[in-house]
């Protein structure tokens, strides 16, 4: 006897196949077929193209407000902690969304001598991804695994990524970190709402864009007690970040390259 609900299932998958890659053909489709079967986007959490052009988002770090507290980690564990970053123990494999590292290494173009900032060279300033307005980590990517969204943020395809670290290599801000082993058994608590790296890829800081997509803050800024980082669109002039840049000493990580950072550093 026919086994006709086994041919109407395989009949069903194959024209909705041949239908997403004819719209992918004929150009139809707003993203290129590979993009239709990645799971780190989801169609149903992502913004409109018409959403995303209209914003600009950026960050700020208030450093006096971060000194406040010493020794405070409350947005690098909240970060690592939802995006499911390994503690591997290890330095030289250390994998990193949000770091700390000296003023005086953050921002060694400063004149610390005899100012008021020589009192700051030790302190800790608050690193993550610049989601640059012109990122070379995407154009040294050979397979479009990084690529820069409408609204600025860089974004990263674990499933497309094939571990040349071209990225990393130009990348001048360090931002990125490479899976030298499987970091599955290094995380304590997996978080299923978001999805886990294998061996050999690339990761990095990507401003919370799957708690953007749910009208949530990035997960560092809920975190912060001081309310030291100040999140917003740009493109806002009554955005929270707009108005925290304002009338203040704002610092930029290496702005002579002239990839054009967008996280603000204020004294």
């Amino acid at each position: 006897m026919t086994d006709y609900t086994g041919i109407m299932s395989m009949e069903f998958e194959r024209r909705g196949f041949l239908k997403i890659a004819g719209l992918t053909l004929l150009g139809l489709v707003a993203k290129p077929g590979w993009e239709l079967f990645s799971k780190i986007e989801s169609q149903e959490l992502m913004p409109t193209p018409e959403t995303l052009a209209k914003k600009r988002w950026a960050m700020a770090v208030d450093l006096k407000k971060c000194w406040s507290i010493k020794e405070c980690r409350d947005c690098i564990d909240a970060c690592h902690r939802i995006h499911n970053v390994p503690d591997l123990g290890i330095l030289k494999e250390e994998i990193k969304w949000i770091w700390q590292f000296p003023y005086e290494e953050v921002f060694p173009e400063h004149e610390l001598e005899y100012s008021d900032e020589e009192n700051n060279r030790k302190k800790p300033v608050m690193l993550l991804c610049n989601h640059c307005d012109d990122p070379p980590c995407v154009r040294y990517c050979p397979t479009r695994a990084t690529w820069k969204r409408e609204d600025g943020i860089v974004m990263m395809d674990f499933h497309r990524c094939i571990g040349c670290r071209y990225c990393m290599a130009g990348c001048p801000y360090g931002s990125r970190s490479f899976n030298w082993r499987d970091p599955r058994p290094f995380i304590k608590k997996v978080n299923l709402e978001f999805p886990t790296r294998t061996k050999g890829v690339v990761e990095k800081c990507n401003f919370c864009e799957e708690r953007l997509s749910q009208n949530l803050l990035p997960a560092c800024v809920e975190a912060c007690k001081e309310k030291a980082l100040i999140f917003g669109d740009l493109k806002d002039p009554e955005s929270k970040v707009r108005k925290a840049l304002q009338n203040r000493v704002v610092y930029q990580r290496q702005p002579e390259l002239g990839t054009k950072p967008k996280v603000y550093y204020i004294l």
